[in-house]
């Protein structure tokens, strides 16, 4: 390869770290106002954040049997026990049930009481406003598209995460 196609290639190599490094600050900006957003939604129940993110996953995962807490854990990438310990916490405020699965008394199922469910519903519009000028950039095959590239890149990094943890 000669020097000018050599520098050529660096120079798009440093172009793609700069690229890389930009996405990555983008991702990192982008958490933080979900978590803007999510602290705002909580206090509207007096609970925390990550509390919150508790609420919405059982809120979109339960069909009407609750949610086993490993489950719920698993979406939020959280260890089991910080599912426990703030469920626990959100059964005291009267914000969610806790009830022991038919099929095995070790899994604990998690439901949100009627009052909880109408909280949420009741923030249905303005949720759906935000999310309509968030997104109004996206057609439907686009955000389908991004979403499955985001996803993958999630898969990636959590790879990347258990080679580094092997690693040390």
């Amino acid at each position: 390869m000669s020097a000018t196609r050599k520098e050529g290639a660096r120079l798009r190599s440093i172009g793609n770290l700069d690229i890389i490094r930009r996405f990555t600050w983008e991702i990192s900006s982008i958490n933080m106002y979900l978590e803007e957003l999510r602290q705002f939604w909580a206090r509207t129940l007096g609970i925390s954040g990550p509390q919150w993110l508790i609420l919405m996953a059982i809120s979109d995962l339960d069909k009407d049997d609750g949610v086993p807490v490993n489950v719920v854990s698993k979406l939020l990438h959280v260890d089991p026990s910080f599912v426990t310990t703030q469920s626990k916490l959100l059964e005291k405020k009267g914000l969610l049930r806790r009830r022991p699965s038919p099929t095995d008394a070790r899994v604990v199922r998690l439901s949100l009481v009627e009052k909880t469910q109408k909280h949420i519903a009741s923030l249905n519009e303005q949720y759906k406003t935000i999310r309509e000028f968030v997104f109004q950039e996206f057609d439907e095959n686009e955000l389908t598209e991004f979403t499955g590239k985001l996803a993958t890149l999630k898969t990636r990094l959590e790879k990347a995460c258990v080679r580094i943890s092997l690693d040390y």
